[in-house]
């Protein structure tokens, strides 16, 4: 069994690093691909309602490829979903919308129960008491285990945590993107709340895979974001090359290096890297046993400090 981390204080454990699914086609080396990553030892599986094939028009496939690839071995699973996210209304967290959103997400994933369910964005036109409070009662009727908040600011986090505690908060966070430690996860130590950061590898960035635009595919949504453009692309290139060359005289890749980084932040860090194939997965796990001596640590902090990358993280969308 690999190393084991706790999500919030309420009982919920889960592998070091799990597995976001958002980029995963719905097919079967997919399906390959996730019940591999459980072999290897991966117990944390992420998804969303919002999740999936976008240029087909098959939002939610994602929730169904995760199910199936997840149904016959749901004792060992943790899977994590999402609601909130609308395309036409904005967020949405009242009551009806989430009731509604649970029976949808237990039906395309095939499952009784969601074992953590976040609200994928705040709703500013729902207090965030009664949205949790909704979410309270799911948990009471079994329908969810563990309550979870996506991009919330600190104000929420506190708010919702005294009606029901969190067990999770999901935000981006890696080596070029580090606001979150600046206010939300002192505050996440502080209430005993685990911190799982999407994109931990910079949207690919970090890995070293990306050595000129061009190797970006021309649909890739990448494109959008201003740090993947001109003068940003460029500088944030060098800073890779930097990370590299640490990695390389630690033995290991960059991934692993940012993979490692990250989970010497604190103890309830629990990345959800995302592939689509299986070599990466054993590739990130190999993060586990990366050791990051203190000298390591400054080394990667005079190298990349907080604000290093060039561009907004959601700069151009």
């Amino acid at each position: 069994m690999i190393q084991q981390r706790k999500l919030g204080d309420q009982g919920l454990e889960v592998s070091a690093l799990g597995l976001g699914t958002m980029m995963m086609p719905d097919n079967e080396e997919s399906v390959r691909t996730i019940r591999g990553a459980l072999d290897l030892g991966v117990t944390m599986f992420d998804t969303a309602d919002l999740y999936g094939e976008f240029e087909l028009g098959r939002f939610g496939s994602n929730e169904k490829l995760v199910g199936r690839a997840l149904r016959s071995r749901r004792d060992e699973a943790i899977v994590a979903t999402k609601f909130g996210i609308t395309h036409t209304q904005g967020p949405k967290g009242d009551p009806a919308y989430i009731k509604k959103s649970v029976d949808a997400s237990l039906y395309s994933l095939g499952l009784d129960y969601i074992d953590l369910y976040y609200q994928h964005r705040p709703d500013p036109n729902t207090p965030i008491e009664e949205t949790v409070g909704t979410l309270a009662d799911l948990v009471q009727q079994g329908k969810i285990r563990y309550i979870g908040l996506s991009e919330a600011p600190v104000d929420l986090i506190r708010r919702a945590h005294a009606v029901h505690p969190l067990s999770a908060v999901e935000t981006e966070y890696s080596l070029w993107s580090r606001e979150v430690e600046d206010e939300i996860l002192p505050v996440l130590k502080e209430l005993g709340i685990a911190l799982v950061p999407y994109s931990p590898l910079g949207r690919g960035f970090l890995t070293g895979q990306i050595k000129k635009f061009e190797d970006l595919p021309a649909d890739d949504y990448r494109h959008n974001f201003t740090r993947f453009q001109g003068d940003n692309f460029v500088k944030n290139l060098e800073l890779v090359s930097l990370i590299e060359e640490l990695a390389a005289s630690k033995g290991c890749t960059p991934a692993q290096l940012g993979l490692a980084w990250l989970l010497s932040q604190g103890e309830r860090i629990v990345p959800i890297p995302g592939t689509k194939h299986l070599e990466r997965v054993r590739e990130n796990l190999g993060a586990l046993e990366v050791r990051l001596s203190e000298e390591d640590l400054a080394e990667i902090e005079r190298i990349s400090p907080k604000g290093a990358a060039a561009g907004d993280r959601f700069g151009g969308l």
